[in-house]
């Protein structure tokens, strides 16, 4: 059923198991306690910070179905994203995996869109398991929106710092795990925000509750 721009699942599609790896700063703080793997080296042994964060995002992805008791086999499609030209971690790591890859890219919001479009195949009994899941690496970002850290450019104090790491889900028909009541789905909205380092300012009105 779908109300405005929120869909309410009928069938109740759930989240069975999740999994999450983050890298060396995100584990300093509290939520880097949640996560399954915590990166002492932020190039996770890689030559490049592609190939890092490619390998966080494959690692994710398959920690997530094993966590879930799921195989290979059980997953019907991936949904995945990132913030690299042409979705290219998200891309390479499903080469790793036998399954159906559908890309997605919302920037930031990659993971709900996933988590809704995963939702709403379940729901409509498309498919019995969805792997919802993205990733991002502050060094890769860097220098994808702003400059390159090789250029030891100075950072304003109001800049936020683009997360280093990944996260995956499996939605799937069971009756077991979180519920997945409803979801809606944004507008784009352009407030005139044109500071690159105040993505805060940028995000802000997605999660405002605006009234008439």
């Amino acid at each position: 059923m779908k109300k405005g721009n929120t869909v309410f699942f009928k069938n109740a599609p759930r989240i069975s198991s999740f999994a999450a790896v983050c890298g060396s700063k995100e584990s300093e703080g509290v939520l880097g306690t949640f996560a399954d793997i915590a990166l002492q080296d932020d190039m996770y042994g890689e030559s490049t910070f592609e190939k890092a964060e490619c390998k966080m995002l494959s690692t994710a992805i398959a920690l997530a179905i094993e966590k879930g008791g799921f195989t290979e086999k059980d997953i019907d499609v991936l949904l995945s994203g990132d913030l690299l030209n042409q979705i290219i971690s998200a891309s390479f790591a499903a080469r790793d995996f036998n399954f159906p890859f559908l890309g997605v890219y919302s920037a930031c919001s990659t993971m709900s869109e996933s988590i809704l479009l995963g939702a709403m195949l379940v729901n409509a009994g498309y498919c019995k398991k969805a792997v919802a899941a993205t990733g991002s690496h502050f060094a890769s970002a860097e220098r994808q929106y702003r400059y390159p850290l090789e250029l030891g450019c100075t950072r304003p104090p109001q800049a936020q710092w683009t997360v280093t790491g990944a996260g995956g889900c499996v939605i799937s028909d069971k009756k077991e795990g979180v519920k997945i009541v409803n979801g809606t789905m944004g507008k784009v909205c352009d407030f005139g925000v044109t500071d690159v380092n105040n993505m805060g300012a940028a995000m802000a009105p997605a999660v405002a509750i605006i009234t008439p």
